[in-house]
């Protein structure tokens, strides 16, 4: 399983998921070997897949860092945290979830838009 680090220390995502709140954005940057890109993109298509079809999904984008960049990012917009916590907690996700090599690292935060 990939190995899941907060973005801001002070704010885990999950600790962000009980907050309800929304619409949201979750953008997760993944620092992934470039051997494994092939192979963590398709089972990121999977796991995209199963996302679209959940309660409460919005939109998704994944970009590639430049330059020979490791990182990929996606980012997500859901209508609240209750469904993107549902999501998360199904079965399903976990399973493949669990398939991601473990020398991939991932930094997934919750964000509101603000107005400027």
């Amino acid at each position: 399983m990939a190995k899941l680090q907060s973005l801001d220390p002070h704010t885990p995502m999950f600790a962000q998921l009980k907050e309800k709140t929304g619409p949201i954005v979750l953008a997760n940057t993944f620092i992934v070997p470039k051997e494994r890109t092939e192979s963590f993109l398709a089972l990121f298509h999977r796991q995209a897949e199963f996302m679209k079809a959940q309660p409460g999904f919005v939109s998704l984008q994944m970009h590639k860092g430049t330059a020979d960049s490791q990182l990929l990012m996606n980012v997500a917009v859901w209508e609240s945290t209750e469904a993107l916590a549902t999501a998360f907690g199904s079965p399903e996700f976990q399973r493949m979830a669990a398939e991601f090599p473990d020398d991939i690292v991932s930094y997934p935060h919750i964000f509101e838009q603000i107005d400027v």
